[in-house]
This record gives structure tokens, sequence and C-alpha cells, in this order.
């Protein structure tokens, strides 16, 4: 009907790309993250330095802070990042790993794809070896006991290997089990540890071995009035998350006044409802204030002048966190305000840390919140002992609540690795060489410690598949601190089973959905210019396709 005149499905200026060349693309941007990260992988890692627009640094070698710091263009690079962002919010650790893992599983479905093997085909037969890896990876697993701190400890320090803090790892890890026993609660023969409960605060000064933990909470305000107490004995404490201010009104008010006595009637009314206030607190029991908005000058000075302690603009979560740590409750009416309200802790104190006054509520009694406060030599050292220290305190958690740990160093990796190629001539078919393929994608993990270790990575794979072929050999892993290969056990090198599962099954879930994409079309970029105009008068435009609709599309 048309002849030989051409359809236009598509914006002007739109790219497409398909069916080889579309898998190449997304496989080359998904290798290419890898690869960026891999060198970062294990103790002897490298770190990164990244410099944004403004100039800011970071240095790290934390997978996801890298890849969150980064300014990913590419639509598959960016399924690739946020792996590391699920692995960094299911378990803290493993970040570099899974990007690794999902990177080398592309590179090696790109053979299959040349061989002329299916992507479908491909990804179930890495849903198969996913589901077969969770198994073995079970049947690995060594129990780990909430109250055993030893292990726990070692599950910490294996977390921060590596990280910038190395010399003061035994003291951060110690520092993490203390924290996260501190706030794990049991509940029906489980445990749950939320780490959300341990509140980090950081301060540049003093050294990493300076961090300490509180059994309270620090806020990093001050008092609000000099003439208040800097400390407080026996501290009662009221936690309210309403102004103790005069109220505006909701709706639009003007109040003429006629009379100078009328003016001095309403200040006088005014000072009387925010004395009010104060007195409703002192009658509480309380002398000390947390105050989650603004207190006004004149409740101040009533405050300094009964004696009591007052913090104001405390954020939501530290509020939540004061609750749990003082066993008090958060009050939004005065009136509702009784000694049963009120949080106890055996002191508050505003403590000078650094180049600003901090306020430590501590010696509270069985605290399910606690404190942190994190020191280092610059802000850059102190950024990243707070990224080490907060993958220790997720380690430890999932420890506590899963009480399954597994070999660190690549020992798991090659024993799935093995295990896999067996489990593939079982399923046979086509999904046998996808299988195959996964098998060989885990190598990479004891591959790029040994090779990051300096180490010959060759050498370092045939001894570890030596030692796992035998009964005795099943931990045996990189020890990279002694460049060989060796019993991880005893080289307390322990990881929970969580960061491993959780890395193979984010790893396979974006590479099959990588795999599975044949098409990408992308629109043009629009340019300021080519923004859309609102018309004059602010009213709105004229919606796409009635009458806007370019030629070709009808």
């Amino acid at each position: 009907m048309l002849g030989n005149q051409p359809v236009i499905i598509l914006k002007e200026g739109t790219e497409t790309t398909r069916g080889r060349t579309a898998h190449s693309n997304n496989i080359m941007a998904a290798k290419a993250v890898a690869d960026a990260v891999r060198s970062t992988l294990g103790p002897k890692g490298m770190d990164k330095m990244l410099v944004d627009s403004m100039g800011d640094i970071v240095m790290t070698n934390d997978g996801a802070t890298i890849l969150k710091e980064l300014d990913i263009e590419h639509p598959a690079a960016k399924m690739i990042v946020e792996i590391s962002k699920t692995q960094d919010n299911e378990c803290g650790d493993g970040t570099t790993s899974a990007v690794v893992i999902a990177g080398e599983l592309l590179k090696k479905s790109e053979a299959l794809i040349e061989q002329n093997v299916h992507p479908t085909v491909i990804a179930n037969g890495f849903k198969l070896a996913a589901q077969e890896s969770v198994k073995v990876l079970k049947g690995m697993g060594m129990k780990v006991s909430p109250t055993d701190k030893k292990t726990l400890k070692l599950v910490a320090t294996t977390a921060m290997t590596g990280k910038s803090v190395g010399n003061e790892k035994d003291v951060l890890a110690s520092l993490a089990v203390d924290a996260v026993s501190s706030i794990a609660e049991e509940d029906g023969g489980k445990y749950k540890a939320d780490i959300d409960n341990i509140q980090v605060e950081k301060k540049h000064g003093g050294s990493v071995a300076d961090t300490e933990l509180i059994k309270g909470i620090v806020l990093d305000k001050e008092r609000v009035h000099p003439r208040m107490p800097k400390a407080m004995k026996n501290a009662k404490i009221a936690l309210v998350d309403s102004a103790l201010e005069i109220k505006k009104t909701e709706v639009e008010a003007k109040i003429q006044i006629r009379d100078p006595m009328q003016m001095q009637k309403f200040l006088d009314e005014e000072e009387s409802t925010l004395k009010g206030m104060v007195d409703k607190i002192k009658k509480s029991g309380a002398n000390v204030v947390m105050c989650e908005k603004g207190i006004d000058d004149l409740a101040q000075h009533y405050m300094a002048k009964e004696g009591l302690y007052a913090v104001r603009r405390v954020k939501r979560s530290d509020m939540e966190k004061l609750a749990k740590a003082t066993g008090g409750k958060v009050v939004t009416n005065l009136d509702d305000l009784s000694a049963s309200e009120l949080g106890k802790a055996s002191q508050v104190e505003e403590v000078k840390i650094g180049d600003s006054d901090m306020t430590f509520v501590t010696g509270c009694r069985n605290p399910k919140a606690v404190s942190v406060l994190v020191r280092g030599g610059t802000e850059h050292v102190v950024d990243e002992a707070e990224r080490a220290l907060h993958d220790a305190l997720k380690v430890v958690s999932v420890s506590i609540e899963d009480g399954v740990a597994v070999a660190g160093g690549g020992a798991s990796e090659i024993e799935l690795s093995l295990r896999l190629r067996d489990y593939g001539q079982s399923v046979g078919g086509r999904e046998q060489l996808a299988i195959e393929a996964f098998a060989e994608a885990l190598e990479i993990i004891p591959w790029t410690l040994a090779e990051n270790a300096g180490m010959d990575a060759i050498n370092v794979l045939i001894e570890l598949k030596n030692s796992h072929t035998k009964k005795t050999g099943k931990v045996f892993g990189v020890d990279v601190m002694a460049n060989r290969v060796s019993d991880m056990l005893k080289a307390k090198v322990i990881e929970p089973l969580r960061v491993k599962r959780q890395a193979i099954e984010s790893a396979t879930e974006v590479a099959s959905m990588v795999l599975r994409i044949d098409d990408v079309i992308a629109s043009k970029k629009m340019s300021p210019s080519d923004m859309p105009q609102g018309p004059p008068g602010g009213g709105m435009g004229g919606m796409g396709g009635m009458g806007g609709m370019p030629p070709g599309m009808m």
C-alpha cells in the first residue's frame, strides 16, 4: 500500500542494537565494571582514589563504595552496580566478589553464545548451578553460636582484612562483636540483630585505635544554654518530639493591639505558657530533656534556672535509639509526661571531641541501642574506618542471625567448582555446558586472590584442586598472608554463609537478565534546548500525540 516508503516507528535519533551485537556490548560493559573492582579483592587488594566533579576525594577498596561513586552510563553496567548495593545491604561484605563473579559468568557465557548455545539455555543452566551451589554451601557450613565471641571476632576480622584499618582490625573486630552482642535479641529461639540500632558517629582526631564503644548514645549536639550543668548524674531523660515554643496558628491570623497594657498581657501570657511547659517537665521528675524540635530562648532560660540539661533538634532516628537505650518513651504532648515515660542513664554529659561538643548518654541498663565513636587521623581515614566497621558489624549480625559460617579464602568457591562439574554430568544436555561454565567462573575468586597477592594463579588453582580432591582438604584456600595454599580454618579466615549465598544468587540473577536481552533500544538524549517548554502563563502544554506527533507515527 505504501510502496517502498519506510515506516518510521521510533523517534529520530533512537539507537537500536540487536542480536549478537547487543549481547557482546552488554557483556563487555559488565566485564569492564568487574575489572574496575577486581584489583581490590582480598587482603592484598589495592585501593582506588575517586575524585568527583567537585574535587572531593574518596579513597577506598570497598566494592560497593567504588561503584556507587562511579558515574556509570551504560545500562547493563548499571545492573551490575545494583548487585553491589544489594550485597552491601544484605551482608555488608562480599560486594567485590559478587561483581567479579557476575562479570566472569557473562565472560564464560559469551564463549557459549559463539558456539550457538541459546542464551535462555545458558540462563537456565546458571539457575540450576546456583540452586545446587546453595545446597552444597549449606552442607559445608559450620555452626556459629551467638555467644561464641571468639568465632564471631574471626568473622569480623576476615571482613576487615585488606581495609586501610590494617593494624587496628583486632580492636575494631572486638568492638564490632561487643556492639552487635549488646543489641542482639532472642525471639522464639531465633536471634535478631538489627545494626540500625548501632549508631556510628565519626570525628577525626586521634587515631583509629581511639575508636570506642559507648553502651549508650552519643549525640553530635551540645546543651542549649551555657548556664545548664555540663554533666548530670542519675539522669532521668524526657524524650519530647514536639517544639517547646509558642505554637503558630494553623490559619493566617492578625491580632490588633491598641493598648500597651494589652501588649504586656500578651507577652506575660507567652512567658507563663513557656514556664508552664518547663514546670510540667520538672514535675515529671526529669532532669534531662532531649527535644526533636526547637526550644524557645525563654524556655531555655527557665530550664537553666531549674538546673535541667537540654538538647534540641535531635534527629528522629537518634530519638528512637535513645528510647531503646534508656528504656524511655517518646512523648508528643507534655501533659502525657510522667515518671514512667522517662528514660534512665547513670550519666549525661557534654564532652569536647575534636573541635565540637558532643552529648554522651552513658551507663544505660541493658541498652538495646549503642554507639560507636570512630576516630582517625584525617577525614579520609575516619571514612574508611567507618566503612570497615560497617562491614564488620553487618557480618557479625548476619552470623548471629543465621548461625552458620564457611571457610573463606576461595575455599568454598573451589569446592563448589569441583562439585558442580560432577553435578553437570548428571544433568546432561546443553545445560551441562552452562553448569560447567558456571563452575569455571567460580574459580575467578581464588585466581584473583592469588593474582592480587603476586602469587602464580595457575599453580595456586592446581594445588587447590588437588587438595580438595582429598577428604581432609575441603577447607583449603589461598592463604594470602603466608603466600601459600593452606587450611582456612587454621588460618582463621571465616565468612558467613549468607555472604557466599547472596553473592552467587545475585550474580546469577543479573547474568541471566543480561543474557536474555537481545535488543537494546536507546532514546536520543535530550539537550537542554530540547527540553519541553511550558506555555506562557503556566498552563498545560499540548499532549504528545494530540496534534504533536511526528510525521510517520500515524
